[in-house]
């Protein structure tokens, strides 16, 4: 309506110039005067100008006419098209001012404006592999999927805009959820375009999804041959791919198979701890101890970790403490000063019964840094030492309460993981999750802590050979976790007369 209202006006002043103008003339003194060959002419200001318009519509006319007489004569001497030519040539001229004011609409965000220019190109250019692009984004720049669908489909017939049809209807299918489809649509575009990084990314990531690891390992591969990939980041995705095939053919009781992967992964990645936990359980299982010692240590030296320490333990399962400790001297020089080398000094002394040592390797972890795990160590060694019940409990009252420190965090989205996985489980990103302290806004109130010393095993267990007959042991039952952290502290740290005496 204001665009017409507009228009009216322009039209108006316009007129009124006209009229104005042609007053002007009317009333101007003197004119024109024309001599050539004896005649002479004198026009007055009005006709004169009349007549110039009337001249410059001539030479206009002139033009058109010999260039329809040029394309005649092309025609008449065998150039089939030059009169068609001639004819489309003012059409492709406003078929193509429509595309590019379509285009300036759809950058400008209006995309009822784009649509039309786009139909108004098509009637001039019948070119719809450029004009049909158009109408599918302003469609969606509208809210009209259903028409954007209805064009994507229409570049689906042309090999030309195949790959544009199916990524548009692809992304559609995304953002509807419908990841089953939008993995063969994937599929599809990969295949028509195996170069293109976007739909690289976007295939990798459904067939993590959807647990395609030999899917995804090829997907990979293909970007590491375009160059969208460096050489050194697909070996680490690479390995993450080879961990999760392992432990695929592990959950279906290949052994052998799983055993394999893991340790094809560890090679690949020798710092991803899962991989290096799981290669070593490998070597363990085929008795080849010395290979895991190396395997946990390559991957310690890079980053220290509980389940390093873990896996560690299971090469040598029934050794004493005192050997424990002295085996573990191995990674502990490794990082000494490290985080987690001080907590697992202090677990190994105080399954040692050695609770002075535990408390110097601890040192200052407590107060200066406190998490769950540090306090609920220095409440094993508070009751160790013989202190009163309220030292012990208020150790544990600050354990249940402070963060939990170090654990599997996505470092795209920050959620928490309680174990590694390829993708994360909040924004389904592709190797992501990394072993760091969380955000101090993504930390949870635990309601438990494990607090016997990964390396050693439960403490139950402990006290059940301490008391069964011919060291037997013995399973607990099922309890709340704050329950079981304060009877294993209790039965761990029994008196030193009470341990004598069994």
């Amino acid at each position: 309506m204001l665009w017409s209202l507009l228009k009216i006006l322009v039209f108006i002043v316009l007129v009124a110039g006209a009229t104005v103008g042609a007053w002007y003339l009317m009333e101007l003194e003197g004119g024109v005067r024309i001599a050539a060959a004896g005649q002479e002419l004198n026009l007055t200001p009005l006709t004169a100008v009349i007549l110039l318009v009337l001249l410059v519509l001539a030479v206009w006319l002139f033009i058109k006419l010999a260039g329809l007489v040029v394309a005649l004569l092309r025609f008449i001497n065998g150039d089939e098209t030059a009169l068609s030519r001639y004819f489309d040539r003012s059409r492709q001229d406003k078929g193509y001012r429509a595309l590019s004011e379509g285009m300036m609409a759809l950058a400008s965000g209006e995309g009822e404006t784009a649509i039309a220019k786009a139909n108004r190109a098509e009637r001039y250019l019948k070119k719809p592999e450029l004009t049909n692009l158009i109408t599918a984004q302003a469609a969606e720049m509208s809210g009209d999927r259903r028409k954007a669908e209805a064009v994507y489909k229409r570049l689906l017939r042309d090999e030309r805009t195949r790959f544009v049809g199916v990524r548009g209807i692809l992304k559609q299918k995304l953002s509807d959820g419908d990841t089953d489809t939008a993995l063969k649509l994937a599929k599809t575009a990969f295949g028509l375009k195996p170069g293109h990084e976007e739909t690289q990314d976007t295939l990798l990531r459904l067939q993590a999804e959807h647990e395609d690891w030999s899917g995804a390992r090829e997907t990979l591969d293909a970007k590491l041959r375009h160059g969208t990939l460096p050489r050194d980041v697909h070996r680490r995705r690479d390995a993450v791919l080879a961990l999760s095939q392992a432990r695929e053919v592990a959950e279906e009781g290949q052994d052998i198979e799983a055993r394999e992967a893991a340790i094809e992964a560890n090679r690949l990645s020798p710092d991803l701890v899962p991989a290096a936990c799981m290669a070593a359980r490998g070597y363990i299982d085929q008795n080849k101890k010395r290979y895991a010692t190396r395997v946990i240590l390559k991957a310690w030296e890079v980053q220290p970790h509980p389940d390093l320490a873990a896996a560690f333990a299971e090469i040598e399962p029934d050794e004493t403490p005192e050997k424990r400790l002295k085996r573990f001297e191995k990674l502990l020089k490794v990082h000494p000063d490290h985080r987690e080398s001080r907590m697992l000094r202090a677990e190994l002394h105080i399954a040692n019964e050695d609770f002075p040592a535990a408390r110097r390797a601890l040192g200052d972890l407590a107060e200066v840094d406190p998490d769950a795990r540090a306090l609920t160590l220095m409440a094993a060694i508070e009751r160790g030492e013989g202190s009163p019940d309220s030292v012990v409990k208020g150790w544990l009252a600050r354990a249940l309460s402070a963060p939990r420190g170090p654990q599997w965090v996505c470092t795209k989205c920050h959620h928490i993981h309680a174990d590694w996985a390829p993708t994360c489980e909040n924004c389904g990103a592709f190797d992501t999750l990394a072993w760091q302290t969380p955000p101090a806004s993504g930390v949870t109130m635990p309601t438990g802590v494990e607090m016997l010393p990964l390396i050693v095993g439960s403490l139950e267990d402990k006290s059940a050979e301490e008391t069964a007959p011919g060291g037997g042991e013995a399973t607990a039952p099922d309890k709340d976790e704050s329950e079981i952290v304060e009877a294993e502290i209790v039965d761990d740290t029994a008196e030193p007369s009470d341990r004598s005496g069994t």
